[in-house]
């Protein structure tokens, strides 16, 4: 967890029975809005990550574009979008996950990394860790190597980052939040 960790957890609102009944939605809406909060929140990223000597960070379409690019900037390494399916213009890998309730893809230009990149992938949540693992293994296949994956969020409770540590990979959030927080 960040040093930011408990004050980035405070601005994160929680939405009862959204999307549905029973599911409290981790919202980040107000962290992004409040700019010191915000300038914590990447903080927290950089100073984690800024003697890694990573080639790329990798941010999971679409909210993980929010913290990858402004890191990948401050890290002065190159940023990869890991894009849904139809998304990405020019030759891809794809690689299917299960959901709750069927299956996604991801996709990654075929042409992403050289053999042997150090990469960090990026995303808000780890909920059940499908996005995750379906990213960190197109990175794999295109050569990279994934050393570590950081999200703002974990929840533990729904066993994604359990998953994950499981499948050889570390995992960094700012915060995490039970389902009974």
């Amino acid at each position: 967890m960040s040093i930011y960790g408990d004050y980035i957890k405070s601005v994160i609102r929680t939405v009862p029975d959204w999307p549905q009944p029973g599911v409290n939605f981790r919202d980040i809406t107000p962290l992004l809005q409040n700019s010191a909060a915000f300038r914590k929140l990447v903080d927290s990223f950089v100073h984690r990550y800024q003697e890694m000597d990573l080639d790329a960070v990798a941010a999971i379409d679409a909210r993980g574009f929010i913290i990858g690019a402004p890191l990948a900037y401050e890290l002065g390494c190159s940023f990869v979008p890991v894009r849904k399916k139809g998304k990405l213009p020019f030759r891809t890998i794809s690689e299917t996950y299960t959901l709750e309730y069927g299956e996604a893809e991801v996709e990654l230009h075929s042409d992403a990394f050289q053999q042997g990149d150090r990469i960090l992938i990026v995303d808000d949540l780890i909920a059940t860790g499908g996005t995750m693992l379906a990213a960190a293994k197109l990175i794999t296949r295109s050569g990279g190597q994934v050393v570590e994956t950081a999200t703002i969020v974990d929840l533990p409770d729904l066993g994604g980052s359990q998953r994950i540590h499981e499948a050889g990979y570390g995992v960094f959030s700012v915060c995490s939040f039970t389902e009974d927080e």
